[in-house]
């Protein structure tokens, strides 16, 4: 059960947008007049958090005084960054999610509602949607705008499981696509951007700033959530495919014949990090995606990372984990795991989640930062070998930066 199995992305083309004028629109497909007329009630939805048309994950309301900072961080006091520059950039990829829709772009109107939404862009990338979903993102533009958020939506029919496609190849196209309106619009967007990529995930507005807090809070490059699937009781953590612990190994061990038996023993030869994990406290990783991250626009405006697929001399991965990998080799090695921040694919599952795992301020409420066990004390060198699970049958040690 591999990354690339849950995700199920598109592709578009993007144009160019002033500071003050909305980003010119790709011309879309026409969408189905159907669709068309019940998306209004999902708007609703979406630019209410009150609305109890749909039954969705239940969010609270998150403390104010833990991340008041981020409407105004003091990283944008610096004079080489432009007063125009948007702060916050949300990206995801969508393909057939109209049931979720709701909970997740609910949760994102409310962030950057909370965060400020002149300072806020939103780019979504659609594809091959046939349930509704392309026409409420459609139809969302004009809310959106009206907030003072950019909006960022294009569509186009890749299909990274076609049959015989370079699947992680498409994937990383899409990723990348999503975050192209960084790259081209420099009047918009600064090094200091932060970056939340989000799947299609049931999450709330605290666990999006819980990790914007974290990844400023401990000065990290990169910061990951846990993603789970209820496959069977208790849940397992969904993301073994691409996620690496510090030591260089898979979050739980897979044996030879690619079972799952030992996926509830989790980070099982890595105790530190078990440690603080099991406290919900934030580890290093090697690599990690989780179905949310937070990071910077850095290492993309400055050393042109971006995701891909492998190189024919390296192991077959998927391109967040050779996002990950790219982000080391750069110097960018600060990458983390924030287990308060926990994530499943549907509402039903959201709340099974939440009530198992909790929500993140049951985990934080009481944390002073002044515990210097909430600090991660970090490792500035990779393991000096990474297990490469071409699949889950085909593993093997190689060195981190191999084909490098």
């Amino acid at each position: 059960m591999a990354t690339y199995l849950r995700l199920n992305l598109s592709t578009h083309i993007l144009t160019s947008a002033s500071v003050n004028d909305s980003p010119e629109q790709q011309h879309l497909r026409e969408g189905n007049a159907t669709f068309f007329e019940f998306a209004p009630t999902y708007i609703n939805a979406i630019m209410n958090p009150g609305d109890d048309t749909f039954s969705r994950l239940a969010c609270p309301s998150p403390s104010s005084s833990r991340y008041e900072y981020l409407r105004n961080n003091t990283e944008w006091k610096q004079p080489q960054i432009r007063h125009t520059s948007r702060k916050y950039f949300f990206a995801l990829d969508l393909y057939n999610c109209v049931k979720l829709l709701p909970r997740l772009l609910g949760t994102v109107v409310e962030a950057m509602r909370y965060l400020g939404p002149e300072n806020c862009a939103l780019s979504i990338v659609e594809g091959r949607s046939d349930d509704g979903t392309f026409e409420i993102l459609k139809s969302l533009r004009k809310e959106i705008e009206a907030t003072g958020a950019l909006y960022y939506f294009t569509t186009s029919d890749i299909n990274p499981l076609s049959p015989g496609g370079n699947r992680v190849g498409q994937l990383a196209e899409l990723r990348n696509q999503a975050l192209e309106p960084i790259k081209k619009n420099p009047s918009i967007f600064s090094t200091q951007t932060t970056v939340a990529f989000l799947n299609d995930v049931a999450i709330c507005m605290e666990d999006i700033l819980e990790l914007m807090h974290q990844r400023v809070y401990q000065n990290a490059d990169m910061t990951c959530a846990m993603d789970w699937v209820h496959v069977a009781e208790p849940p397992t953590f969904y993301d073994v495919w691409i996620a690496r612990s510090i030591t260089g190994d898979s979050f739980f061990e897979i044996p030879p014949d690619g079972s799952w038996e030992f996926a509830w023993n989790l980070l099982w030869n890595d105790p530190g990090s078990k440690e603080r994990l099991t406290a919900y406290k934030p580890f290093q990783v090697f690599s990690c995606w989780n179905g949310a991250v937070v990071f910077t626009a850095k290492p993309l405006l400055e050393q042109n990372i971006q995701f891909r697929s492998s190189r024919e001399t390296e192991c077959y991965q998927g391109e967040p984990q050779l996002f990950c990998k790219d982000l080391w080799f750069n110097g960018y090695r600060r990458i983390t795991v924030i287990p308060s921040v926990n994530l499943e694919y549907s509402d039903e599952n959201g709340r099974k989640i939440k009530e198992l795992k909790g929500y993140v301020h049951e985990h934080v409420g009481d944390e002073s930062t002044e515990d210097p066990s909430v600090k991660i004390k970090w490792q500035s060198e990779p393991p000096e070998k990474v297990k490469c699970l071409a699949t889950f049958t085909d593993q093997r040690w190689l060195p981190w930066d191999n084909g490098l």
